[in-house]
């Protein structure tokens, strides 16, 4: 379900990423091609219009007029202004504007932007766009030699582009989920079958390793997941013979430790006398006595041997871990007898630490 839910993001985002770029891709498409459609359809009309320009600078031509409604007709034009080389208002679709100033006129009807101006300049077509809303001002001068005789101003509603851009966005989302559903499943399925699964298989099999046990159980295969499992096979079998050449290793050298310390204290330390020998877990390293029956001196801990009630003896062991290589004395009770005690705990590190317990009779004085 996870990995579905993967699949399932991924692929919005994709489909985002894609709806954001093909959305800028049309919009950038259907804008340039209606801005070029409204100034082809005016450069049409613009042999007849410099004509009527050139032979009446204060009256607009029939032809010129014809045109004008023409234009008027097509359901992109918002509005139209028909401006005479004398900066006149040539045209307008009310009648109280023509043949008034331009500054007159601008001062009455704010133009939306500067395409006018910057069209004058260049003499050359200028398309801008109205902030804030949905349009664009083109503004298409006519000249002769070089000299401005005459400039058509539109208003061009956007709301066409605005269409065709959603209706493209639409065919884009459906095309896009089907292919989705059409490449994206059978993807998906093909992962899920062929590397998910194993994957899930392959870490079972891992979690199901232990000191204990070093098998990997996965079955074998021809890919790229075989190979993994058979580097980790591997690894788990070095893993095994180099641990049980530790262990190998730790009993040889607790053994031989043991036969020193047996070695030692059968020479140094009375019949009469009780020792014990713990490591740095408190583990029984050696005692010269019997221990209770199935008890086996090599898995034993000190509290097996010391019943825990014997607090005096537990407490003269903690002040011997408070204060390596000092000896501490006191009595305690052991084996149902009253006994001399001396502790003793050695070693520099972790591994090396030991502590020598010894019982010896009250009457007896013994050196350590």
């Amino acid at each position: 379900m996870k990995w579905l839910l993967w699949f399932i993001g991924i692929g919005v985002y994709v489909m985002f990423l894609g709806g954001v770029f093909y959305y800028n891709l049309f919009k950038w498409t259907f804008d340039e091609k209606l801005k070029q459609d409204v100034i082809e359809a005016v450069k049409i009309y613009a042999p007849t219009m410099r004509n009527g320009l050139l032979n009446s600078v204060d009256a607009i031509s029939f032809e010129e007029y014809d045109i004008m409604m023409s234009l008027a007709k097509d359901e992109r034009i918002a509005s139209m202004l028909y401006l005479s080389r004398k900066g006149r208002v040539r045209w307008h679709k009310e009648a109280r504007f023509m043949g008034m100033p331009w500054e007159d006129f601008r001062a009455q009807v704010p133009p939306p932007t500067d395409a006018i101006s910057q069209a004058y300049l260049s003499k050359l077509p200028k398309v801008r766009q109205v902030k804030g809303e949905p349009f664009y001002e083109i503004a298409i001068p006519f000249s002769v030699r070089g000299e401005i005789i005459g400039i058509m101003d539109l208003l061009v509603s956007r709301a066409g582009a605005e269409v065709l851009i959603g209706s493209a966005m639409r065919k884009y989302v459906f095309g896009a989920v089907g292919v989705l559903f059409l490449l994206g499943l059978p993807l998906y399925f093909f992962f899920h079958h062929y590397v998910i699964s194993p994957m899930d298989v392959l870490r079972e099999s891992v979690e199901g390793v232990s000191l204990k046990n070093f098998d990997l159980r996965f079955p074998a295969r021809s890919d790229e997941l075989g190979e993994l499992a058979g580097a980790v096979t591997r690894l788990m079998a070095r893993m095994k013979v180099e641990i049980e050449g530790i262990s190998n290793r730790d009993r040889t050298y607790k053994e031989a430790e043991q036969r020193w310390w047996r070695s030692l204290l059968n020479i140094i330390v009375p019949a009469t006398n009780y020792v014990i020998v713990v490591d740095e877990n408190n583990s029984i390293l050696y005692a010269n006595f019997e221990l209770g029956a199935g008890m086996d001196a090599k898995n034993i801990h000190l509290l097996d041997v010391v019943d825990s009630q014997q607090q005096t003896l537990l407490r003269l062991v903690g002040q011997a871990f408070e204060t390596p290589d000092r000896m501490v004395e006191g009595e305690t009770v052991f084996k149902n007898q009253s006994f001399n005690v001396k502790v003793l705990h050695v070693g520099q590190t972790a591994e090396t630490n030991r502590t020598l317990i010894l019982f010896y009779p009250k009457q007896q004085s013994v050196g350590m």
